[in-house]
């Protein structure tokens, strides 16, 4: 799996984590181990500017996914994953960090990114939060991979409550 992370945000972040939760998540979805992922952390001012661009809405938001051959996770188990580029997950730490500690189960800006990297890997394939039944499907998910990612390295308690909208 080619993964690259970079940190344009100005803020220290934990960029192997990063890369290891979206590895976890790419191989738990079935994704070819020859496709590839790109992970950008950027400031506010730049996010706010993207989401403005593509989504038309106004101030910076904590996640953005851009999708490129619109790949899928094989609806077997036996099928054949399709390899191609996954495309882009764009991260802003301002926006992760103030959303972690506003959480329910308050944590961590880094706890916030490597939810909004699952968050954002699972919009790449295709899933979204539009309906409840979407949501319910999504959430639960993500959920499922963070929590399983988690122990797999020992870490303690469930994964944090989804803060994204």
């Amino acid at each position: 799996m080619s993964i690259d992370v970079n940190n344009e945000s100005g803020r220290e972040i934990d960029e192997r984590a990063i890369l290891d939760i979206a590895r976890y998540a790419l191989a738990r979805m079935r994704i070819h181990p020859l496709s590839e992922l790109s992970v950008i952390a950027v400031d506010s001012e730049a996010m706010e500017q993207l989401h403005r661009q593509w989504m038309d809405l106004p101030g910076p938001t904590d996640v953005m996914s851009f999708p490129m051959d619109e790949l899928r996770p094989p609806a077997k188990d036996d099928e054949e994953p399709p390899q191609g580029l996954l495309g882009d997950i764009v991260l802003c730490p301002d926006v992760a960090e103030k959303q972690g500690a506003e959480a329910a189960t308050k944590h961590s800006m880094d706890e916030e990114l490597r939810l909004l990297t699952v968050h954002g890997v699972l919009h790449l394939l295709g899933y979204d939060h539009e309906t409840p039944a979407e949501r319910a499907e999504m959430f639960g998910l993500q959920a499922a991979i963070v929590d399983g990612w988690r122990a797999e390295r020992g870490l303690d308690g469930p994964s944090p409550a989804p803060t994204t909208t």
